[in-house]
């Protein structure tokens, strides 16, 4: 299958283009330096700059979108969220726009989202059905989602992709929400955040993968699809297995306002959060390898190296392995 994959280089696009290239397809990716790219999978791999330079021999029959500058990743002024807001949406715009003037167009664009796309929530548990927050996150992965859905009328298939916090062990693309905890929680200073009872949706990388290539072969997925593991859990649960994992205590709080005023309104992806369920992915047939958060840390922190995710993503059978490609 001929895939194009934008954000290829980074945490969650490096598994999966390893594990798109092991299967035998044809990746092309797009990037802002494509050497770099194509020299971070070995030469393997087209890498391109513009899209619209593709021949038509080489039109992808699948397009990924997972670009976009890291949301954790400082402080958000006003200009760091218009870096965030414009690096997803100009991109989006523009393969909305290749799409639409091809004569040869992609079965399937799955594009990235986030659960911010329900706003920030209590206890009540969130659904595909459920409508969008009006906080900044929010509003990011509405208009994100509305420049995807720009495909549709062109007969393309388009999952929205509302992913959680994804948990993995580092690789060549980055180290993802994990990476930056373990060094705190190695030196024994693992903290609750706020009052500890905010929900943390999260994810295996492993999960996501299988959950992404799911969304390529299920030609009944489309529109929104939470890419979350079915059993979130409370930021004083995720503290304390993670603490029980490592063999670490995790006796330390650290208050909301120390963390609002160290990272201003990014503080709420942390203090406050939603309780996501996968429902359209569990309806579909889709079986989570680690629904639960102690299986999940158990394998990324105590995986034989040769289990690494980087090459090696689990072929567990789902019902849309039916379908073909």
């Amino acid at each position: 299958m001929r895939i194009l994959i934008t954000g290829a280089t980074g945490f969650i696009g490096t598994v999966l283009t390893d594990r798109l290239l092991q299967q035998g397809h044809a990746v092309t990716v797009l990037s802002r330096d494509p050497e770099r790219a194509a020299a971070h999978f070995g030469h393997r791999l087209i890498a391109i700059r513009d899209v619209f330079t593709l021949q038509a021999s080489q039109a992808p029959e699948a397009i990924i979108n997972l670009a976009g500058e890291p949301l954790a990743s400082g402080r958000w002024s006003a200009r760091r969220k218009q870096q965030i807001y414009n690096s997803r949406i100009d991109l989006t715009r523009t393969i909305a726009r290749y799409i639409s003037l091809r004569h040869t167009r992609p079965r399937v664009l799955i594009n990235g989202s986030a659960i911010g796309y329900y706003g920030l929530h209590e206890d009540g548990q969130l659904t595909e059905n459920d409508k969008s927050g009006d906080d900044f996150a929010a509003r990011l992965c509405r208009d994100w989602e509305r420049e995807a859905r720009k495909a549709e009328p062109f007969g393309v298939r388009v999952c929205l992709l509302r992913t959680g916090l994804v948990l993995g062990r580092r690789n060549r693309g980055g180290s993802g929400m994990l990476g930056r905890l373990l060094p705190v929680f190695r030196m024994g200073l693992g903290s609750a955040l706020g009052n500890g009872r905010q929900w943390m949706s999260w994810v295996h990388v492993n999960d996501l993968i299988r959950l992404i290539e799911h969304c390529l072969v299920n030609t009944d997925l489309q529109g929104p699809v939470n890419a979350t593991a079915p059993t979130p859990v409370r930021n004083n649960e995720f503290t304390r297995t993670l603490g029980k994992v490592l063999h670490r205590w995790t006796p330390f709080r650290i208050p909301a306002v120390a963390l609002r005023l160290l990272l201003g309104d990014m503080s709420q992806l942390l203090v406050e959060g939603q309780r996501v369920i996968p429902q359209r992915a569990l309806n579909s047939g889709f079986i989570f390898k680690f629904p639960s958060l102690d299986n999940a840390l158990q394998e990324i922190l105590h995986a034989q190296p040769n289990h690494s995710l980087e090459t090696q993503v689990d072929r567990h059978p789902t019902k849309a392995r039916q379908n073909s490609v």
